[in-house]
């Protein structure tokens, strides 16, 4: 069997491969309890510091923790997984959440809560590392544009709704079943995908190439680039967004900031499900523009309320779709090897998470809160120049 084919192809009566829409919505809703199990220590930090009889700036470190075991564990993981088969190894992540989670839902100890975050966070990495190329491999080829929206929606669901969900858990109860209550969600969406997702094979051994070589596939560099700055752009204000709304004098709190960005990012989802496949260069530049945009309109506009959150809608719409748009090339640029290219995915994304954290610090050292949009629209601004040069190399149009 070919590495291109998947197995048990969901059929339509005519004869040709039907999207599998409700495995794709397993796989998103993954996605959702990745992004929600990363972040929801951010909104627990008073909790879980006055728990464990500890220093919010220690449990800051939970965060840490879990992109560190990302970055460190992820493309040696995907690089000697890539000849297994492609669900078993994703019900093994997913086990491997579960019970990371678990332990530092109880642990007693911040010392066993880091080393428990670490081991989330490397399962974390090999489970993003392959979802994209999954997503492909048991869907239509003509239809991996949608089927990749579909699968990144949980994402942005994550981000919106998942730390702000974790943070209500755990004010009414205790902070320990917010970290329960994910790890009971990640159980029951591993059930689901043992139940509706179809399997795909592994990629044989004569057809896969070395790491470095496959690091080094045309196209696949600038598209890492460009995930590294457009993500550095993103979450230095979204880090920071509380330092930039109160100089600004609005009155608009944090929480509707980031409600109304996370709305809007899921209209950009839909937006790319419907455009990706058939105008992927005109979308991305597009979406880069626009992000820019949208910092612009935060720096220029900052004291108006209204300006705000239109430029929070223009933000949310531009990056929510950028998932899948950069998960797309990546993959096309990767070919046969694309989950080891995938995995380099959230290498760049945690890196520049870990970035955003310092770049951020040091500009409102120096600086007010209004550095923060100024920097989101540079590096908007550099994210868009790179995906027009490499327009040619690796933000190329799918093959029919």
């Amino acid at each position: 069997m070919s590495a291109a084919t998947a197995s048990v192809p969901v059929v339509a009566p005519g004869g040709e491969r039907r999207l599998p829409v409700v495995a794709l919505v397993a796989l998103a809703l993954i996605g959702f309890i990745l992004i929600a199990m990363e972040t929801m220590p951010a909104g627990l930090l008073p909790d879980i510091a006055s728990g464990m009889a500890t220093s919010e700036s220690t449990v800051g470190l939970f965060v840490s923790a879990y992109a560190l075991g990302t970055v460190i564990v992820t493309v040696p993981a995907i690089s000697l997984t890539r000849g297994l088969r492609r669900k078993p190894l994703l019900l093994v992540g997913v086990a491997g959440l579960v019970l990371a989670n678990l332990v530092t839902a109880v642990s007693p100890d911040v010392t066993l809560s880091l080393v428990s975050r670490f081991v989330a966070g490397s399962f974390s990495g090999v489970i993003w590392g392959m979802l994209a190329n999954y997503a492909i491999r048991i869907s239509p080829p003509a239809r991996s544009g949608l089927a990749l929206s579909i699968m990144s929606i949980g994402a942005p669901l994550g981000f919106a709704f998942g730390t702000p969900l974790g943070a209500v858990i755990g004010g009414v109860t205790d902070w320990r079943w917010s970290f329960a209550g994910v790890s009971l969600l990640a159980l029951v969406v591993g059930l689901i995908i043992l139940t509706v997702v179809p399997d795909a094979p592994g990629l044989p051994a004569a057809g896969r190439l070395p790491l470095g070589r496959v690091l080094g596939l045309r196209g696949v560099p600038i598209v890492l680039v460009v995930i590294l700055v457009w993500m550095l752009a993103h979450s230095t204000l979204y880090t920071y967004v509380a330092p930039y709304l109160r100089v600004t004098g609005t009155g608009i709190t944090p929480d509707l900031m980031l409600l109304v960005y996370g709305i809007a990012s899921l209209g950009g989802v839909a937006l790319v499900g419907v455009l990706l496949d058939r105008h992927p260069r005109v979308l991305l530049h597009g979406s880069a523009a626009t992000f820019t945009l949208a910092g612009a309109v935060l720096l220029v506009g900052h004291a108006s309320a209204p300006a705000v959150l239109i430029a929070a809608v223009l933000w949310g719409v531009a990056f929510g779709g950028t998932a899948p748009q950069l998960q797309s090339a990546l993959t096309r640029a990767g070919g046969e090897d694309a989950d080891i290219a995938n995995s380099f995915l959230p290498v760049a994304f945690n890196l520049a998470i870990f970035g955003a954290g310092i770049l951020g610090g040091l500009l409102l050292t120096a600086f007010d809160g209004l550095i923060l949009p100024a920097a989101m629209a540079l590096l908007g601004a550099l994210a868009l120049i790179l995906t027009v040069a490499g327009r040619r190399s690796a933000f190329t149009a799918p093959r029919s």
